[in-house]
């Protein structure tokens, strides 16, 4: 998981971890300094939310790019990340995959889409798992993109796992919500309806060229009619993300929408999103997922295990 041997020792040894030097290194430019700060706040190495107090506030938009299962957010991210390349723009991606539930590692490695970006001197990517947190997203995500936002990224992406209506979470963090469908997806959207509408900035209907996508399109207006409370109809726009075919309409919506004027209302939203995710985080801290798990398997040898019973007894004692 560690970016290098170095790293590794210096995440081994909280005390060794040197901040200041390390983040003058991100700032004249060093992707192996960034990729040890990001490996350190991602670990909570002691001093990183002092780190991240003094850390000064980048400008760069984040761009959460989502979506149920097989829609192509992946080839939709490598898509765009070749557009904005060719604007000789900066970009930041972090990819995050589902995890284990017994060891907390990746179960998918799905970058090779964006394998020829890699080593790309205006691309940084940087793939997670969730650890087993809901939501589609890591848990160290906010802190991480506040990193990349202040190592000077023209635009930070984040693509999420393909969970579902559970991945309201990236609404809270992103500047711009991109959700991805394919024209298949009518019954699968209909399920997440609610979740779609919520969290959702503009749609963009992938893999186009495949036969029923107008009528899938026309389908998911007829859906968005009541708008959900929103005093504005939400862009749709249709791509064929493999053919890198409606980049640069998909880039100039995200853009359109990056620079209307937010209610102040949906702001605050966005913020108390934020700041209840870091109070949570903080709150369960203390919480060893470990620990949990081998006070159950002693509790499953005992006879008569009551599940709600057990976790009544966690709670209260």
């Amino acid at each position: 998981m560690f970016c290098c041997a170095k790293c590794s020792i210096i995440l081994n040894h909280p005390s060794m971890f040197p901040w200041s030097t390390t983040q003058q290194e991100m700032k004249a430019g060093s992707v192996k300094a960034l990729a040890r700060l990001l490996s350190a706040v991602e670990n909570e190495v002691a001093g990183y939310l002092d780190f991240l107090a003094q850390l000064q506030p980048g400008k760069a938009p984040l761009i959460g790019i989502t979506g149920p299962p097989g829609a192509g957010k992946s080839t939709l991210t490598d898509a765009l990340i070749d557009h904005w390349v060719g604007e000789d723009q900066k970009l930041a991606v972090l990819c995050v995959d589902p995890s284990s539930p017994f060891n907390l590692g990746a179960l998918l490695g799905d970058r090779i889409r964006m394998s020829s970006w890699y080593n790309h001197p205006q691309v940084y990517i940087r793939s997670l798992a969730t650890r087993g947190a809901l939501g589609g997203l890591h848990p160290q995500i906010m802190e991480m993109v506040a990193v990349l936002q202040a190592a000077g990224f023209d635009r930070v992406l984040v693509e999420t796992v393909g969970v579902g209506q559970s991945e309201v979470e990236i609404a809270g963090l992103a500047d711009a919500t991109v959700v991805v469908l394919v024209p298949e997806g009518g019954d699968e959207v209909q399920t997440m309806k609610a979740g779609l509408m919520e969290i959702a900035d503009l749609f963009v209907v992938n893999k186009a060229d495949r036969p029923g996508s107008a009528k899938f399109v026309t389908h998911l207006k007829q859906m968005m009619a009541p708008a959900f409370l929103r005093n504005h109809a939400l862009p749709i726009l249709t791509t064929v993300a493999a053919e890198k075919q409606g980049m640069a309409e998909l880039a100039a919506a995200i853009d359109q929408h990056l620079s209307s004027t937010a209610t102040k209302e949906r702001r605050a939203w966005l913020l108390a999103e934020r700041a209840y995710l870091g109070l949570q985080k903080e709150r369960m801290k203390n919480i060893s997922k470990i620990e949990l798990k081998n006070k159950v398997q002693a509790a499953l040898d005992q006879p008569g295990f009551h599940f709600y019973a057990f976790l009544h007894t966690l709670l209260h004692g």
